[in-house]
Parts: structure tokens; C-alpha cells; sequence
């Protein structure tokens, strides 16, 4: 029992750590993008949606892409913070990055909550936003992919779960897959809490309620057929100086902001992949001692799950 609290207060400790980082921009530009406004009828407002459009003419593939813990209602951390823009600019394929979301998991909460609303964000990426790409902006409708990092990483391996229809790629970077386990549940919990929102609100009381149907271990064999990749760090600190104790440009901040969270999720990403396998998926793994959760690593990742999974799944 000792060494179970302790490994619940750890780990809460170091998700709530996720509140203190912040977004800088980039300033990149597309030629081919455009940011819409999406109605959701199910959660009554306007979703702001930057499209980046496929190269090329005619119905394409479409890659939703999603933002952390700490999503801006007015940009996405994709675009601030990567060459996103530029990466996709060849690649025939639709990008679609909502703006928003934060705190949510991108789920659809079973009760309305005082700070963050009506949230039915599930809904709207996986029934109101699919329709509009198809009617409106070039989605074959068909061939789609949704990836996402630390909090959307758990959700986009959620949604396709809930989905399997839907997608057919999944990435995860630094998520946490692992959702409703001892110590990762309750560091959900706290990071929504952070974000203002009731996470009894959310899924419930843990680990009743929504918690089972939205942790992504205890659902995988919906993922059978799937192209799925999953990365994380394990939270070294000596793959960067700036998070090494014994280097003379550590930064302690920095430190504590990024090392306990990649740790984390380099444990839960850990505890998924053998349970991938044994339900039959043949997941494309990167699983490295990088300590630092946050968006240089991401989107190096980024980069190599378009080229390993999700281009192939998608025929781009």
C-alpha cells in the first residue's frame, strides 16, 4: 500500500506540472491554409479550425491534429510552436487543427460545467467537423488519422477506439494511455482541476462513470487493424544539458516543467504497448531517453509518424 500511494502522489505530481508551460510563436505562414469557424450544434458556439489543404486537386486524406493541456481558444500549439505549416505544404493530405479544447481531454463530459461549459468535444470531431471537411473542404470522408500530444495524445487514442470507423491511423506522442490507472487517473484529475473545470464533471467519480470507456489500455483491441505509433522519452535528464543537474546550463525550471511529464508518459506508453501487441496490433514504436515534454521532440515525432504510419495508412 505504501508503495502504491507513493507512486499515485508521484505521479499526480508530476501531470499537474503541466500547467506551468507556456507557448512562444513561430510567426509561420501558409499559402494554402485558412482559419474557418466549425458550429457545434452540440456544445452551441463556433469553433475556430485552421486548414491546411492537401496538395493538389480533388478529394484527399484528412489528418486531424491536436493540442495539449494548455490549448489556446485563439491558436493551436502545432502552429505556434512548429514547422507544421511548412512540413504539410507538399503532402496531399488535409490538416485540420482546432483551436481550444483545453482541460477538455477532447471528450464529451457527462455533466455541463460552470468554467468550461457544455463540452462535447468528441462529438464534434467525430460527427459536426468530419461533415463540414467532407462537404466543404476537400475530405474524401474516407481515409482519415488523428494524432495528438501529452493530453491529446490520450485522446486521439480514444477517439479511435470510440471511432475505429472513423480512423484509420493513431498517433500518440507523450500521451498517457493508461488513463484510468492508480496515479495516472489522478493526475488527470489535477491537470483538469488546473484548467478550472470539475473533473467530476468530466468522467465522474473515478473509477466509475466514463472513466473505463476513455482509457485507451482498457480498449485496445478496437485498435486491431489500425496503423498506430506510439513515442515517448523516458525522462532522462541527461539527453539535454539544460535539464542535467550536473551540466553547467541545467535549468531547474525548466527541469521541473518537462522531466517528470515525459517520465510519466514514457511509463504509461511503456505499460501500452505490450497490450497493443497481445491484442493483435502491430504498433510502430519510438520510445527514447529524451527527458524534455515539449514540442522540438514532438515534432520530430510528428515528422516520422507521417512518414512510418499515418501516410502510408492514409494512401498520402
Amino acid at each position: 500500500m505504501a508503495i502504491r500511494r507513493a507512486l499515485i502522489s508521484g505521479v499526480v505530481s508530476v501531470l499537474a506540472a503541466v500547467s506551468l508551460v507556456s507557448f512562444t510563436s513561430t510567426g509561420v505562414a501558409h499559402a494554402d491554409s485558412q482559419v474557418v469557424y466549425v458550429h457545434s450544434a452540440s456544445m452551441n458556439k463556433d469553433i475556430p479550425v485552421k486548414i491546411l489543404r492537401a496538395a493538389g486537386d480533388g478529394p484527399a486524406p484528412t489528418l486531424y491534429l491536436l493540442d495539449g493541456l494548455r490549448a489556446p481558444d485563439n491558436d493551436n500549439g502545432w502552429l505556434i510552436n512548429t514547422d507544421v505549416e511548412a512540413f504539410f505544404a507538399d503532402k496531399r493530405v488535409n490538416v485540420v487543427i482546432p483551436f481550444g479544447g483545453g482541460g477538455t481531454f477532447y471528450s464529451d463530459w457527462e455533466r455541463p460545467d460552470p468554467k468550461l461549459g457544455v463540452v462535447r468535444w468528441e462529438t464534434f470531431l467525430t460527427k459536426e467537423l468530419p461533415a463540414v471537411m467532407a462537404a466543404s473542404y476537400g475530405s474524401d470522408g474516407v481515409n482519415n488519422a488523428i494524432a495528438g500530444l501529452s493530453m491529446s495524445g490520450t485522446s486521439a487514442l480514444n477517439l479511435a477506439t470510440h471511432r475505429p470507423d472513423l480512423y484509420k491511423a493513431v498517433a500518440s506522442y507523450s500521451g498517457y494511455p493508461t488513463a484510468s490507472s492508480p496515479g495516472f487517473a489522478q493526475g488527470i484529475q489535477v491537470s483538469v482541476a488546473q484548467m478550472g473545470g470539475n473533473p467530476l464533471n468530466m468522467w465522474g467519480l473515478w473509477p466509475s462513470g466514463s472513466w473505463l470507456r476513455n482509457d485507451p489500455l482498457l480498449n485496445v483491441g478496437a485498435l486491431r487493424g489500425k496503423a498506430v505509433y506510439i513515442s515517448s522519452g523516458a525522462g532522462s535528464p541527461t539527453s539535454d544539458p539544460t535539464v542535467n543537474p550536473a551540466s553547467s546550463k541545467f535549468d531547474a525550471v525548466k527541469f521541473a516543467q518537462m522531466v517528470p511529464l515525459e517520465t510519466a508518459a514514457g511509463l504509461s506508453s511503456q505499460l501500452f504497448v505490450p497490450a497493443l501487441r497481445a491484442a493483435g496490433v502491430n504498433p510502430t514504436v519510438r520510445i527514447t531517453a529524451d527527458g524534455t515534454h515539449w514540442w522540438n521532440y514532438w515534432q520530430a515525432r510528428l515528422h516520422e509518424s507521417w512518414f512510418s504510419t499515418i501516410g502510408p495508412a492514409l494512401g498520402a
